[in-house]
């Protein structure tokens, strides 16, 4: 495990570091790398990557640093021949690889549907790392509907001719999504698609990714996982809409967390960008809480 040399890109540091297997991962880094407050680790969707948390990381970089990956398969990281180690447990090992590569000793984790599901596992096997845990619309029942709709979208690849038609594509696919703006779309559409060698725009991950997900039969019980978090400051973001994320699911983790932050966007699907101003309320509560 080892990490390279950073490229200066426009507000943040462009970083990578090797796996244990040789893999090379991508992930950005924001912020003063010498802040004395707790960085905020962002760990996205299970097809999604680091320019996700743009916006957010750039409002947060002024006070703290700000680490957010690419997964192995996503975006900027390596592919991997091997279906099976794009499986859960291989992504956790290769975020707690990241973390002693980037010299994350002590975190709030900002977990976006997947990447929830990944700071809970991280409160089983590394409960010391953790200051905090922010889930956004994900807990420890899943909704089976919401989550067929995902590996079946994420199980294909859906070439766009132009970044016009995709856009488009994209605000007809995801219509419950709160992006407002043409901006908006443009740049989660460009955190989707990237352009091939055959001039089309193609999904920005391997879609064999799915595989494991699909192919084996590992049950994990999430309210283990969600348990691991019971001394851990948490806030939960939901999507009034989620079709992942269910209201009463929020309410029995508040019965089993009693200090537990939750939030409900109304009128937003899974899941919120974490840009609403009620998540950003919420988001600076909540690091206040934990910063002082």
């Amino acid at each position: 495990m080892t990490q390279d040399g950073a490229l200066q890109a426009e507000g943040f540091l462009e970083r990578t570091y090797h796996a244990q297997d040789g893999r090379r991962l991508y992930y950005r880094d924001y912020g003063d790398p010498l802040s004395t407050l707790p960085p905020l680790l962002c760990l996205s969707g299970l097809t999604r990557n680091s320019r996700d948390f743009d916006v957010l990381a750039r409002r947060l970089a002024g006070r703290r640093r700000v680490v957010c990956p690419d997964y192995r398969g996503r975006g900027r990281s390596d592919y991997d021949s091997d279906w099976r180690k794009y499986a859960p447990r291989e992504t956790l090992s290769d975020v707690r690889h990241l973390t002693i590569a980037a010299d994350l000793h002590r975190v709030v984790i900002c977990g976006l549907s997947f990447g929830g599901l990944l700071a809970m596992a991280l409160g089983v096997v590394a409960p010391t790392a953790l200051a905090g845990v922010i889930l956004n619309d994900v807990g420890p029942d899943l909704n089976p509907a919401g989550a067929e709709r995902i590996l079946d979208y994420i199980g294909r690849d859906h070439p766009q001719p132009d970044w016009k038609t995709a856009i488009a594509t994209m605000r007809q696919t995801f219509p419950n999504l709160s992006y407002e703006t043409e901006e908006d779309w443009r740049r989660f559409t460009e955190g989707t698609f990237r352009e091939g060698a055959d001039g089309l725009l193609h999904v920005d991950y391997d879609v064999n990714l799915v595989r494991p997900l699909r192919e084996t039969h590992e049950q994990e019980d999430i309210w283990r996982l969600f348990a691991a978090l019971r001394r851990v400051p948490v806030l939960v973001l939901r999507g009034g809409e989620s079709d992942v994320l269910s209201e009463e699911t929020v309410e029995k983790m508040a019965r089993v967390k009693p200090d537990l932050m939750h939030v409900t966007l109304a009128g937003v699907g899974h899941a919120p960008s974490l840009n609403e101003p009620e998540s950003e309320r919420a988001i600076d509560e909540f690091l206040r809480r934990i910063d002082t």
